[in-house]
């Protein structure tokens, strides 16, 4: 009879011991269920946030550079007056046409490269953004961009240096000769194509803005 009686609280207990630890670890899984799966939403969601925002600053400057570029190469190519000047008591006829200088040819040849090169990224930016994919397929077409944003800034430097040479002889003449100031009667040829070199240096911040944000990608 006593033994009889003794069994069910010991039953009691052993169910009661036994549950414990069940409970303990389906809450531990639900518990490490719950963290493992909101730490790739967070992680996905900042990534995309980062991706976004590269996406807008990088279709913007590409915008921006081929809007540059194009406005360089018009008012460049549009650049041409005929006027005359005096010399030594003698009027002299002047044509003035961007192509008579291989400066100017200069600045159009790279601007019209540059141009090209930002429609080309900007179009494949939008279409990747749209897509809801990254800016750079691939860390070395990453590199590749960088590189030619180099190379294409350092150009445009060279570009726009020689045309300011040319033009600043142009207004100024030669010293100790009696080389007149072209750019006086010449002076609406001398606007455009200061107006088209001021762009050119513009392109050149531009472009190394661009090599920045492709170093900041390859960094992330």
């Amino acid at each position: 009879m006593t033994n009889d009686l003794k069994t069910p609280p010991e039953t009691a207990i052993q169910l009661h011991n036994d549950q414990t630890p069940t409970t303990k670890v389906a809450a531990e899984a639900e518990t490490g269920t719950m963290s493992g799966s909101l730490r790739p939403l967070v992680s996905s969601s900042s990534t995309t946030k980062f991706s976004r925002n590269y996406h807008v600053m990088y279709i913007g400057l590409r915008l921006v550079c081929f809007s540059a570029s194009l406005i360089s190469v018009v008012v460049m190519t549009t650049a041409k007056q005929k006027s005359s000047i005096s010399v030594f008591g003698f009027d002299l006829p002047l044509n003035s046409r961007w192509s008579l200088s291989g400066s100017f040819q200069y600045v159009v040849g790279v601007s019209s490269v540059v141009g090209v090169h930002s429609l080309l990224q900007l179009v494949m930016t939008i279409s990747r953004m749209l897509r809801k994919s990254l800016v750079f397929s691939s860390r070395s077409h990453a590199w590749l961009i960088f590189a030619s944003d180099q190379v294409l800034a350092y150009a445009m430097i060279s570009a726009g240096s020689a045309a300011t040479g040319v033009t600043n002889l142009n207004r100024t003449g030669i010293k100790h000769t009696a080389l007149p100031n072209f750019c006086k009667p010449l002076h609406s040829f001398c606007e455009r194509v200061g107006v088209s070199i001021g762009f050119a240096f513009f392109n050149c911040v531009l472009l190394a803005t661009s090599a920045f944000l492709d170093v900041v990608w390859l960094s992330s």
